[in-house]
């Protein structure tokens, strides 16, 4: 033991404990002079005692920030992450009180944490990928909402507010043919992706069943009878309620497939109607489906 660590409360079975470590432990002065090295500080680093602590590291003058130099002179534990070579450390550094009582040295622990920080740099990364590729999703369900203005004979307006980036309730304007323009609002079961690709699915799917085809009940089993063979699993499923509008005779003919939120009818004398219509929403658990048409 140096002569300098004799005036350090630190006896042989102390060392001895802290020569076990896998982490690196070094002892240093208010001058930055190395007074003690544990046996891996001294494996991987050679001898280092008796020299300041940060030409240890090939550095020719102090830290810029001193953790050290602090704790000694305020007696707190402090810790800061230091990049040393290839490798990151996160180091610690507690006070070490001499025979007279007062703070005399640190205590360096040097924790490797390379694989930790190099880990937490690739979850980043793929966060951020995953972030933009939601980003890019959300741009694409807002592109697939109908225009707003004049549609096929209809004055269309709305407000559009998901709850998440990406959303589960949609809905949707589109041509049937010169006469009828179809109408449908739909709510997925849940959020996210796997809602927002399903009304990808319900878009897609209603746009090309009800072309040219004036038959409610019929567009409701062809779009039940295509879910079906997506073979998901049966928390899967959703909500919709369908319209269909003739601009000649002014007619509106809908059915509800289990959408618990009516739509409403305000008419020019103010009076309001709800669109009340029953039947079961889209969902593996039916083989069947039969809607009332109003």
């Amino acid at each position: 033991m140096s002569e300098h660590m004799e005036k350090i409360k630190l006896d042989e079975a102390q060392l001895g404990i802290v020569d076990g470590m896998i982490d690196w432990v070094r002892v240093v002065d208010g001058n930055n002079i190395v007074l003690y090295a544990n046996k891996k500080m001294r494996e991987d680093l050679g001898d280092i005692v008796g020299r300041k602590c940060y030409e240890v590291f090939c550095v020719n003058k102090n830290c810029e920030y001193c953790i050290s130099n602090t704790t000694i002179e305020k007696g707190s534990i402090l810790r800061k992450e230091s990049k040393i070579g290839d490798r990151t450390f996160m180091v610690i550094s507690s006070p070490l009180q001499g025979n007279s009582g007062k703070n005399v040295c640190s205590v360096e622990v040097f924790r490797d944490i390379t694989k930790e920080r190099d880990l937490a740099e690739k979850i980043k990364e793929k966060n951020k990928k995953m972030s933009d590729d939601i980003k890019f999703a959300r741009n694409m369900q807002m592109r697939m909402l109908p225009p707003k203005g004049m549609y096929n004979g209809l004055s269309i307006d709305y407000l559009y507010e998901s709850s998440e980036s990406l959303s589960g309730d949609f809905f949707d304007v589109f041509k049937i043919d010169e006469e009828n323009t179809g109408i449908y609002i739909c709510d997925v079961v849940g959020h996210g992706v796997t809602a927002s690709l399903l009304t990808v699915f319900v878009r897609q799917s209603l746009r090309t069943i009800a072309k040219g085809n004036m038959n409610l009940n019929n567009i409701m089993k062809e779009l039940h009878k295509t879910f079906l063979s997506l073979n998901l699993d049966y928390d899967k499923y959703f909500s919709l309620f369908l319209g269909v509008y003739n601009k000649t005779t002014r007619g509106f003919s809908y059915v509800n497939a289990g959408h618990n939120s009516e739509p409403i009818i305000m008419r020019k004398d103010g009076e309001i109607e709800l669109l009340s219509s029953r039947g079961y929403p889209i969902a593996n658990i039916f083989d069947n489906v039969k809607y009332d048409v109003n």
